[in-house]
């Protein structure tokens, strides 16, 4: 009996097998590869997205038996709330799954240096990475591995503070010139050397977290506004060096981007500027500079439901005010009168 069940399993069109499993969450897909032979070689060779985050226990040697059979993963993500990853399971990784683009390795504090350099060789396609918390990470083996993956449009750093240097940096602006997103948060051996290269190796950066950074000054916010006209995102919470230098030149450059010749006809119609600016704990700036770069981002709110202009901390800044609430005000003293 047992032997009919497995040969009508077998029989499952692999299409219609993929198609169901794409209906259950990763949990449920690894425990029906364990059905039969034909079933996990189907799945295991159809699989292109994997996300293991829900082990608790024993991820390292879960990752060690799947991905010798996942050879065509795109997309894994072993985010862990525990340290589980061991050098050995990225290893294993770097040599089969040779066509991955985005690899989460959050919070893996067992990793060491060995996992970057086998990243490096195996996984030169990778356009997102994220190891934000790997704090055993040096910056010479992300340098090394920049220089390999220069494919790499996100980056997550947040809390490497041994790996995210300005050597790193540099590397990273070097070979990464299609770099979109960068979080450097509470990096706090970034300077200014490491964020200006990037606007020179990187200007289709979109997005760019500096909170925490606190050796950062004005030369990194006025290189940023000058060499990367496609950023919309920016993060300098705590960075109190920032003084109004910086906000007069994030306001100049909305303002050059939005009438420069420059320009496409489709950049025209998207919203010019910012679209979040955290500049919480900001405290040498001034209500006339924020109110300046707030003015010249249209997609800067200040009004509740919108936040996206941060400025907790600061209150000098309790002035300043997007343009949906000077237009509320006004209606409201409209309808009062």
């Amino acid at each position: 009996m047992s032997g009919e069940m497995s040969a009508q399993w077998k029989d499952i069109p692999m299409e219609l097998l993929l198609r169901i499993v794409t209906l259950v969450d990763d949990q449920t897909i690894i425990r029906a590869s364990w059905v039969c032979s034909g079933w996990r070689d189907a799945i295991c060779l159809g699989l292109t997205r994997l996300c293991l985050s829900w082990c608790n226990n024993d991820m390292n040697n879960l990752v060690l038996s799947l991905v010798p059979k996942c050879t065509n993963l795109r997309t894994l993500i072993l985010r862990q709330d525990k340290a589980q990853l061991e050098d050995n399971a990225v290893e294993a990784i770097a040599n089969f799954c040779h066509d991955l683009q985005e690899l989460d390795l959050s919070k893996s504090f067992k990793l060491t240096d060995r996992s970057l350099y086998a990243l490096a060789h195996g996984c030169p396609n990778l356009t997102k990475l994220n190891i934000s918390g790997c704090s055993a990470f040096s910056d010479t083996a992300l340098a090394y591995l920049a220089s390999f993956c220069k494919k790499l449009k996100s980056i997550n750093l947040c809390g490497c503070v041994r790996t995210a240097t300005d050597k790193a940096l540099q590397s990273i602006a070097y070979n990464c010139k299609d770099l979109q997103i960068l979080n450097l948060g509470w990096c706090e051996n970034v300077g200014d050397v490491g964020v200006t290269s990037l606007t020179y190796g990187c200007p289709n950066l979109r997005a760019l977290d500096l909170c925490g950074c606190v050796l950062i000054t004005d030369e990194s916010v006025i290189a940023l506004a000058n060499g990367c006209p496609h950023l919309k995102s920016l993060g300098l919470y705590y960075c109190q060096n920032i003084t109004d230098r910086a906000m007069y030149s994030l306001a100049q450059s909305c303002v050059r981007n939005k009438h420069g010749v420059w320009q496409s006809i489709k950049s025209r119609y998207e919203d010019n500027g910012l679209v979040n600016l955290n500049i919480s704990q900001c405290t040498a700036l001034t209500p006339h500079a924020v109110q300046a770069v707030c003015d010249s981002s249209p997609a800067l709110h200040t009004c509740p439901g919108r936040h996206s202009l941060i400025k907790s901390g600061c209150l000098n800044l309790t002035s300043v005010h997007c343009a949906c609430a000077v237009q509320a005000h006004r209606a409201a003293s409209t309808t009062a009168h």
